[in-house]
């Protein structure tokens, strides 16, 4: 007797083993992303937990409460008035928070997350937030 294979007997092995690849390259997706992919990930679910705006969607002018993890915290004068600056980061993009007139402020360092508030301006392409309310978050949620 001769073996007679069905078109369609490929089609539906080939629709079986499709699901498990299709969750194998999930999970080569997972292992293979950066760690400053998953980072960005992980603040932007924060931002959305805390009700706040993402910086990448904050536009000039505008009031907003944002959240995210200090990047850098440096002590940079503007026009002979000492100002602290740091950049706060929530996975979509990066803010410019300056305080002006201190030089330092207890808490304020880098991988320090914490919430802002206050109006959006832009320099040099830049979005900044002068003079923000604040609130730096527990260091056990970190």
């Amino acid at each position: 007797m001769s073996s007679v294979r069905h078109p369609s007997d490929g089609a539906e092995r080939g629709d079986r083993s499709d699901k498990p690849v299709g969750r194998f390259r999930r999970m080569l997706d997972r292992l293979s992303s950066s760690q400053e992919e998953l980072h960005s990930a992980e603040l932007q679910q924060d931002a959305e937990a805390a009700g706040c705006t993402k910086i990448g969607d904050c536009g000039d002018r505008q009031i907003v409460k944002v959240t995210g993890t200090l990047r850098t915290v440096t002590l940079r004068p503007r026009a002979g008035v000492p100002a602290l600056e740091a950049e706060l980061f929530d996975g979509t993009a990066a803010l410019d928070v300056v305080w002006l007139g201190r030089r330092s402020i207890i808490g304020i360092e880098p991988g320090r997350k914490l919430i802002a508030s206050g109006r959006i301006s832009m320099s040099h392409g830049r979005r900044v937030l002068f003079n923000p309310k604040y609130e730096l978050r527990p260091l056990g949620q970190e």
